[in-house]
């Protein structure tokens, strides 16, 4: 039976009757199994509650006369003693393997502890950094690893810039310079506005804005009026200007509709 430490023991009793140091072993009850009669000497014999694991190997010996069978399982004890020692028991000692050996009283037990004993430590050891690993592995899968924050760029993305108005427009006043309207008529003005396309024929997005006018000079009466002249020459005359002064009227307003005609 071992017990764990930073050096693993291995535990040894001593028997009231004989005065030896022994394994710890013991009899078959009536319909006990060799693995339960183990578990349950070792119990009472060491007072230790006990985790059983593989076979180690049987140990046929004569004493008395009489020849006696034990079979070995590595057993490890589980915490501090448990339960008293049996009547059959003075003392149990925890010692390293070499001394165990030392303190065993017989020739055949030690002999069978010397081959057994190494293979039964190296068990110990591997199980114990397996448990160690299983423990290791439990704490990582408890372990959560927070998600990277996104970066502030991602939080707090940059204000979309809008794209500059385009200022791609035709101005056209419908009431050119120099064109002033009759006496007592109100001054109409108008101005179109015209907005580029894809097909726009102004490539520049950053140029001016065009602004096309129409100025009309006003031309000369064809004839001028004779002071001197009789008054219905007079009056004829300037029926002739002011039919005159209506025709351009009326070629400036068909000028500026076809212009529009053509701009929409």
């Amino acid at each position: 039976m071992l017990r764990h430490e930073p050096t693993p023991l291995i535990a040894v009793v001593r028997l009231r009757k004989r005065d030896e140091w022994v394994l710890p072993k013991g009899k078959l009850d009536d319909g006990e199994t060799p693995l339960a009669a183990a578990r349950r000497e070792v119990l009472e014999e060491t007072g230790h509650d006990v985790t059983v694991h593989e076979f180690l190997g049987t140990l046929v010996y004569e004493i008395s006369g009489r020849s006696k069978v034990v079979h070995y399982w590595r057993m490890e004890a589980r915490g501090g003693q448990v339960y008293e020692l049996m009547n059959d028991i003075r003392a149990v000692d925890w010692l390293p393997l070499e001394a165990a050996l030392e303190r065993l009283s017989r020739t055949a037990e030690r002999a069978f502890l010397a081959n057994v004993g190494p293979q039964a430590l190296l068990s110990l050891s591997r199980g114990t950094r397996a448990k160690a690993l299983a423990v290791r592995k439990r704490r990582g899968r408890n372990v959560v690893v927070p998600e990277p924050s996104p970066p502030l760029s991602e939080l707090f993305p940059p204000p979309a810039q809008a794209e500059p108005a385009r200022s791609d427009a035709i101005a056209v006043p419908l009431a050119a310079p120099g064109c002033e309207p009759a006496s007592g008529e109100p001054v109409m003005e108008a101005t179109l506005v015209v907005e580029s396309t894809a097909e726009a024929l102004v490539t520049d997005a950053a140029a001016p804005p065009v602004q096309t006018e129409f100025a009309l000079q006003t031309e000369a009466p064809e004839a001028g009026i004779d002071a001197t002249a009789p008054a219905s020459a007079a009056e004829a005359a300037g029926d002739r200007a002011e039919a005159a002064t209506d025709r351009r009227r009326w070629s400036l307003a068909q000028k500026v509709r076809d212009w529009l005609g053509l701009a929409a």
